[in-house]
C-alpha cells in the first residue's frame, strides 16, 4: 500500500483534508543536483540510464513535500523506438535530420516491441519504485499522437507547427496513419508502464491548443481517447492538453480519470465545462513562480479556494521553467501542504 495516497485518492474523487501537489517537470532543470548531471551526461543518455533516469525522479522528491513523482524521461522515446531518430541538439531541441513529411516515410514507419525498444523505460520504473519504498505514487507519461506527430513532420520545435498542420491538410491519409501508429505503439507502452507498476499514465497534448475545435477533434482527440480507453481499465489516465479549454466537455464525457488544464482558464470556468464532476488539475502560471515566495502563497491559497479541495489536483498550467528559483518552487508546493480552509 501507498503510504501517502493523497494524489490517487482525488483521482478517485474521494474527499480530502487538502489537495495533493505535484510539478510538470518537476524533476528538472531548476534543480542544482539536475544541472550537475546534465553537465555529465547527454539528455538522452540521461533518459535511456536507468540509474540515471531513477535518481533525476528522485531528486525533487528529496527535497520537497510532494505527493507524487513523475518518472524522468521524454515524449520523444516513443518515435524513438519506431526508428525515428530523434536527437536532442544544443540551443535547437528536439531535431530530426529527416522529418517524415511522405506516405512512403509513413509506410515504412515500424509499429515495435516496446519491451525491446524501450526495456531501458520499465528498468528505470523498477529502480525508482524500488527507492520510493512505496512513499509516494509513481506517475507515467507519453506525448500525444497530435504532438508526437507534430515534432515528426516538422522535424523540430516551432511556435506554430505549420509545415505539421499542413502536412494533415494535404495528406490526411498520410497523417491519420502515422497517428494510429504512435496510437498503438502508445498504448503498448503505456500498458507495459502499468505492469512494471506506475499508479496513473498522463497524456501530454502539448501541441494540441494550435489546432481548431474541429481539427482537434479528428487529429488529436479521437487518437487520446484511444489511449484512454485502452488504459482506463487498467490505471487512471490524465489527459493534460495545453490551450484546449475548448476540449473539456468532451474530454469530460471519457473515462479520463483527470483533466489538466493551463493558466489561460478560469477555474471557474473549467468547472462549469467539466460539469463539476471531474478531477481537474493545474492551473498556476509556470512564469508566476518568479514573484515573491509571500505572493505565490497567497495566489496558491486563492487558486485552490477557487477549483475547489476536492477533485483536484495543484498543479502547474504546464513544466516549470529552468530559471525559476528553487525557494520559489518550494514555496508552491508548502502553500498547498500547508493549506486550510477558511473557517
Amino acid at each position: 500500500m501507498i503510504k501517502n495516497d493523497l494524489y490517487l485518492k482525488a483521482l478517485r474523487g474521494e474527499t480530502v483534508e487538502r489537495p495533493p501537489v505535484w510539478m510538470m517537470r518537476q524533476a528538472g532543470r531548476y534543480l542544482p543536483e539536475f544541472i550537475a548531471l546534465r553537465d555529465q551526461y547527454d539528455f538522452f543518455t540521461r533518459c535511456q540510464t536507468p540509474e540515471l533516469a531513477a535518481e533525476i525522479t528522485l531528486q525533487p522528491i528529496r527535497r520537497f513535500p510532494l505527493d507524487a513523482a513523475i518518472l524522468f524521461s521524454d515524449i520523444l522515446v516513443v518515435p524513438q523506438a519506431m526508428g525515428i531518430d530523434f536527437k536532442m541538439k544544443e540551443s535547437v531541441g528536439p531535431w530530426l535530420d529527416t522529418p517524415i513529411r511522405t506516405m512512403e516515410q509513413v509506410q515504412n514507419i515500424e509499429t515495435p516491441d516496446v519491451n525491446d525498444t524501450l526495456g531501458y523505460v520499465f528498468d528505470a520504473i523498477e529502480l525508482t519504485l524500488q527507492k520510493l519504498d512505496n512513499d509516494i505514487p509513481l506517475i507515467g507519461f507519453a506525448g500525444s499522437p497530435w504532438t508526437i506527430l507534430c515534432y515528426c513532420v516538422e522535424g523540430k520545435g516551432s511556435k506554430a507547427f505549420d509545415i505539421a498542420k499542413s502536412f494533415c491538410f494535404q495528406q490526411p491519409e498520410a497523417a491519420h496513419l502515422l497517428l494510429q501508429k504512435i496510437t498503438d505503439t502508445t498504448i503498448a507502452y503505456l500498458k507495459r508502464k502499468v505492469e512494471k507498476g506506475v499508479s496513473a499514465v498522463q497524456i501530454f497534448d502539448s501541441w494540441g491548443g494550435m489546432l481548431s475545435p474541429t481539427d482537434y477533434q479528428e487529429f488529436s482527440w479521437q487518437y487520446i481517447n484511444q489511449i484512454v480507453e485502452a488504459l482506463s481499465p487498467l490505471t487512471h489516465v490524465v489527459v493534460f492538453g495545453k490551450g484546449c479549454w475548448f476540449a473539456l466537455e468532451d474530454m469530460t464525457m471519457s473515462k479520463a480519470s483527470a483533466l489538466g488544464v493551463d493558466w489561460t482558464i478560469k477555474p471557474e470556468f473549467a468547472r462549469t465545462l467539466t460539469n463539476h464532476t471531474m478531477t481537474l488539475q493545474g492551473n498556476f502560471d509556470p512564469a508566476r513562480l518568479h514573484s515573491t515566495p509571500e505572493t505565490i502563497k497567497k495566489m496558491v491559497n486563492e487558486m485552490i479556494n477557487r477549483f475547489g479541495k476536492d477533485r483536484y489536483i495543484a498543479n502547474l498550467g504546464h513544466g516549470i521553467l529552468p530559471n525559476v528559483p528553487v525557494e520559489n518552487a518550494e514555496a508552491f508546493i508548502r502553500a498547498v501542504v500547508d493549506w486550510k480552509p477558511n473557517l
